[in-house]
């Protein structure tokens, strides 16, 4: 059985989070600096744009996945014995994915 996520899927993976979150963050900078944002109010329209929501949730995607490759492979290669491996493998996924669900939550409703 090949595990999810290993070799050159894993080294991709990283590396074109990296890239999308390498271009990501000046966009924002850029972005906040020509237009500031002032108020709730005002953040929440920012937010709520279907454009800006994709995007910042693409961007959590690729922070989430680079964090789960790279810290998999620290746990992988470091924590011994193999139940102290599985245990954190397992606690780490479900800590991302709750991540996860937290950030969809906070962008999506921002639609409501």
């Amino acid at each position: 059985m090949k595990p999810a996520a290993s070799g050159l899927e894993a080294w991709l993976v990283q590396r074109i989070g990296a890239i999308y979150m390498l271009l990501f963050v000046p966009f924002m900078v850029w972005s906040l600096t020509a237009r500031p944002v002032k108020s709730y109010v005002q953040w929440r329209a920012w937010i709520s744009d279907p454009g800006m929501t994709v995007a910042l949730a693409l961007f959590f995607l690729a922070l989430l996945s680079h964090m789960w490759v790279g810290l998999r492979d620290v746990l992988l290669d470091y924590a011994k014995p193999s139940f102290v491996t599985r245990a954190s493998v397992t606690f780490l996924g479900f800590s991302l994915l709750l991540l996860g669900g937290w950030v969809l939550k906070i962008l999506f409703n921002a639609w409501l």
